[in-house]
């Protein structure tokens, strides 16, 4: 007999499975159909993994500083391979811990490709093709589409997996590059960068926009291109790639910097210029699903054109991140079952995080978004070198940048670069979900000795009244 469901979720990533275990605690009788992996890009082959290098990145860094906390270590050392495998493992025991959420919430997991295939009364047709091309077909009142998203490809320049990388390629490198290029600069870029430059390697990173991290606010990313730069990386801005060709050994590349075109030789190449939706092969071509620049349209609630069609996450565009996924998946749901208080995503309140060394990161407006808004501003700043725990820490790098609406003392954004700052963003998206004003950052109690201390003290900075600076 055909499978009945009220919905089939097509996608297992960050969204996707959130979705269908919300979906199963509202007592929808969901499914959810994967190709791959559990968990999707951001376990396996994304957030999680890049985080396992970057930390081993981290730890050989502070090795090789050994001495300047008083300690002794014989010549710093590490085997890439096993750098690698580590990060491998780390995937598939959260992999494996997906699994078991959806098994202990009762939601069955389908392998293979979903494609929609009809309507059979008021039940749409979805067929399922397995890897060996055997298919099955399923019944089901709604379908929400978490297809999740790929790396964007040149023409004529793309990746081969020996010599020009994706992001895949670069998570399990089978050498170490002596010299490395980087296209693009966005998160994906500068983290790879930061990873293999920590480990020796001579990166080069190629911006075609004026400045690195152009999603940032400019002066915080001013400050990482100074570190990235100290640290020993070469960055060109308003720089073009024009021509990659690999051999067996290298590649050569050639590049437009500053007007003039040069050619240089790497080991290796790492495309990182942006992401394109996964809507192809999903039978939408005979439906009202809109597709703008390769990602479904939809509604604040996920609704797509077409009536029982939702979609989610990065197959419906920026941000692409894993948190954000899962928000909608959980927003979708409770409004397809009819929750009462469901409000959709403020996507203005969704913080970025970049872990590369030092780490990013921001929520909100920038400075220069705000005054385009016309709004007045106060702007408030606190170096890292002036935080107890930062010195202690040996961790001094850095700043955070507040940014008030003068009239009224609205937060509109923060803009972070330092120490953990991936850790401390969420304090300050908490406050503009509750809709804090500066009276309120700068009454609270932050607590002594900590990094989060910088927070109070921007915010204080704002209004010409910090204390340790």
């Amino acid at each position: 007999m055909t499978e009945t469901y009220s919905l089939i979720v097509i996608g297992a990533g960050p969204g996707g499975y959130v979705a269908a275990i919300r979906a199963a605690q509202l007592g929808i009788k969901t499914a959810i159909v994967e190709s791959e992996n559990l968990g999707g890009i951001c376990l396996n082959w994304g957030c999680i993994p890049a985080k396992a290098l970057l930390r081993s990145a981290e730890v050989y860094r502070q090795m090789k500083h050994a001495a300047d906390y008083g300690l002794s270590c014989a010549v710093p050392g590490f085997d890439l391979e096993k750098i690698v495998a580590r990060s491998r493992g780390i995937s598939k025991q959260l992999n494996a811990g997906v699994e078991h959420l959806l098994k202990k919430n009762k939601v069955p997991v389908i392998s293979g490709w979903a494609k929609l295939a009809g309507k059979s009364g008021k039940h749409r047709k979805i067929v399922v093709e397995t890897a060996e091309k055997k298919t099955q077909t399923l019944l089901t009142e709604k379908v929400l589409i978490a297809s999740g998203a790929r790396a964007r490809q040149l023409p004529d320049m793309e990746t081969d997996g020996t010599r020009i990388w994706s992001y895949r390629d670069a998570l399990t490198p089978k050498f170490l590059p002596k010299n490395l290029l980087v296209i693009g600069s966005g998160a994906i870029g500068i983290e790879f960068a930061s990873f293999f430059n920590t480990l020796g390697t001579k990166t080069t990173v190629v911006e075609a926009l004026k400045r690195i991290l152009p999603s940032e606010d400019a002066e915080i990313s001013a400050v990482a291109q100074k570190s990235f730069e100290q640290q020993g990386m070469t960055i060109h801005t308003a720089a073009k790639l024009l021509r990659l060709r690999a051999s067996k050994n290298s590649v050569t590349a050639n590049l437009e910097l500053q007007g003039k075109t040069q050619q240089q030789e790497f080991d290796a190449v790492i495309m990182a210029v942006g992401i394109v939706g996964n809507t192809e092969n999903l039978g939408l071509e005979n439906t009202k699903v809109r597709i703008k620049r390769n990602h479904i349209e939809t509604d604040a609630f996920g609704a797509t054109a077409e009536p029982d069609l939702y979609a989610i996450g990065d197959v419906t565009g920026a941000p692409w991140l894993a948190h954000k996924a899962e928000h909608e998946g959980v927003v979708c749901v409770e409004k397809i079952a009819g929750v009462a208080d469901v409000h959709p995503i403020d996507k203005s309140n969704i913080p970025g995080c970049i872990y590369c060394h030092p780490q990013l990161a921001s929520v909100g407006l920038t400075e220069a978004k705000a005054k385009d808004a016309g709004l007045k501003v106060k702007v408030g700043r606190f170096p890292f070198s002036a935080n107890g725990k930062a010195i202690a820490l040996g961790e001094t790098e850095g700043m955070i940048k507040t940014v008030f609406d003068a009239k009224t003392g609205a937060l509109l954004g923060t803009h972070m670069i330092g120490a953990e700052v991936t850790e401390l963003i969420q304090g300050y998206t908490l406050a503009r979900t509750l809709e804090t004003t500066e009276t309120e950052l700068m009454r609270n109690i932050f607590p002594h000795p900590t990094l989060s201390e910088v927070m109070h003290e921007s915010a204080l900075s704002a209004y010409d009244r910090a204390i340790h600076i």
